[in-house]
């Protein structure tokens, strides 16, 4: 039997603002998609033209998301687990292997290998990478105009001098976890 091989990735573990949401996605090897890569390591111009063709192409793709209220409840780690087991759950088609990025595994109704910079090696987890990047990259550019003067659109939510300081001058909003520790200590000084 052949194995039916989804590849799953997260984007948003780092940021101070925002959800984790993962994909997970399930490519037809007789369908390949050129120039799949990490994420990371594309233009914004490259993954915003190969998730479409993701999509059209796959033959099952998800996406998956634990929001700020759950990071904040079971930590960064626990929901990005949790978030990748809603995509996994949310496939039309139930794969029998998952490759996950990284080196700890969701609770899958599956075999599962982790693959440390998986998304470099495997176009599955290339695929997924793409995915919850270009999802979470519009979310963020959505908030920013609900929570301007935070520069949202520009650096995703990540821990950057540009956020702090607005956090500094404009304080915490809903969209903000609370358990990471650069909001904790302007949580700590808005209350001295």
């Amino acid at each position: 039997m052949t194995e039916i091989v989804a590849g799953i990735d997260e984007v948003g573990r780092g940021p101070l603002a925002g959800a984790v949401v993962t994909a997970a996605v399930i490519l037809d090897p007789n369908n390949p998609i050129a120039g799949l890569a990490d994420s990371k390591k594309l233009t914004e111009k490259q993954r915003e033209t190969l998730a479409p063709l993701i999509k059209e192409k796959a033959l099952a793709w998800a996406l998956g998301r634990a929001e700020v209220e759950e990071i904040d409840e079971i930590n960064i780690l626990q929901a990005t687990m949790l978030a990748m087991e809603r995509a996994v759950a949310g496939l039309s088609i139930a794969p029998t292997l998952a490759l996950v990025d990284g080196n700890r595994a969701p609770d899958l109704p599956c075999k599962v290998t982790t693959i440390i910079k998986g998304d470099q090696s495997e176009s599955a987890i290339s695929a997924a990478s793409i995915l919850a990047k270009v999802a979470r990259d519009n979310e963020m550019v959505e908030l920013d105009k609900q929570y301007p003067g935070y520069g949202l659109a520009k650096h995703k939510g990540y821990p950057t001098v540009q956020h702090r300081d607005a956090l500094l001058s404009l304080g915490v909003t809903p969209i903000h976890r609370r358990s990471f520790k650069p909001v904790q200590l302007i949580l700590e000084k808005g209350r001295a």
